[in-house]
């Protein structure tokens, strides 16, 4: 992982450890992103909704790139997506660095966590 996006990667993380308390992994991080987009607010998601849940955020994550299309939302107000291509078959640590630069870039793009200087 280059130096500029680590640096990027360590302030997003501290800033969203300032709402969110120490030590936030980027599965949660994932899971936030979820429920942001999910729409519905805060609440307890059983495990197969947390699942659904990084299902949507990873779909929002990676549609810039070109992975996925955005459909609408179904009868019960979940966001729904299209697989338009296949991600490249990357190593753990390089999906790990993809999803941290789709991360910064959605936070970046919603003016979320105070990321905009």
């Amino acid at each position: 992982m280059d130096i500029a996006l680590q640096q990027e990667w360590k302030e997003l993380v501290k800033k969203l450890e300032l709402t969110f308390g120490e030590g936030i992994e980027i599965e949660a991080i994932i899971l936030l992103i979820g429920i942001q987009e999910l729409g519905k607010g805060y609440f307890k998601p059983s495990k197969d909704e947390k699942m659904d849940l990084l299902h949507i955020a990873t779909c929002k994550l990676l549609e810039p790139s070109g992975y996925y299309k955005y459909m609408g939302k179904d009868a019960d107000g979940w966001p729904q997506w299209e697989t338009i291509a296949n991600a490249p078959a990357l190593k753990p640590g390089e999906q790990k660095e993809l999803m941290k630069r789709a991360i910064i870039s959605y936070f970046k793009d919603n003016e979320m966590a105070g990321t905009e200087e």
